[in-house]
């Protein structure tokens, strides 16, 4: 449900983020414009400023009232991190007619400059706000299935990593950074393996 809270000023809420911690800069003037119909824009941007940070304490206060997604954005960022994802391009958030904004960012990480494929992948942030606080998060992304077929791999033949640094994925408890890290190495070892089927051809209108 699209719900706008039109007396809250884009001011007061950039300055409501800065003291939550969720951002240290003034959004783009193109948002700042956007957000004066639709102040929820100034938070999406300040939601993808802190994740992008790699900081999990500017990361976590804007999910306050989002605990069931808290954890596994928490741990989605540490696994960005640990990949090295590097912000190619990213687009302006915004919302969709169902209400939910949404927050496209292409990176470039470790895992697909492993398998070599070149082709940089389309991260997107949906975020669902309920009278102007965010409550929900979930992300989707343009994958090859290449990229999928190499996780597979390694869990199926590389028990020691998914039983020693990805134990406990997508949680508190988890260890996103080494995991990462191991699972990069795993897919170097896909690669390097019998099963890799090579290359495939890069998506239709891919640059």
């Amino acid at each position: 449900m699209k719900i706008i809270r039109r007396s809250i000023t884009t001011t007061s809420v950039a300055c409501l983020a800065v003291l939550l911690g969720a951002c240290s800069e003034s959004p783009p003037p193109e948002v700042a414009g956007e957000a004066a119909a639709d102040p929820d824009l100034v938070i999406a941007e300040s939601f993808i400023d802190a994740f992008y940070s790699f900081e999990s304490d500017r990361l976590a206060p804007i999910m306050a009232a989002a605990p069931e997604t808290a954890p596994r954005l928490l741990y989605y960022q540490g696994s960005a991190k640990g990949g090295n994802y590097e912000v190619l391009l990213r687009t302006h958030c915004a919302r969709d007619e169902e209400g939910i904004v949404n927050c496209p960012v292409k990176v470039k990480d470790d895992r697909v400059q492993a398998l070599g494929t070149g082709f940089d992948v389309t991260d997107t942030f949906h975020l669902t706000f309920d009278d102007g606080v965010l409550v929900k998060v979930t992300t989707s992304s343009n994958d090859q299935d290449i990229y999928r077929e190499a996780a597979v791999w390694v869990r199926e033949n590389m028990p020691e990593v998914m039983e020693g640094p990805c134990k406990n994925r997508g949680t508190m408890e988890g260890t996103p950074v080494e995991c990462s890290r191991a699972m990069t190495a795993g897919y170097k070892a896909f690669v390097a393996s019998p099963d890799f089927p090579g290359v495939p051809p890069l998506p239709e209108g891919a640059l």
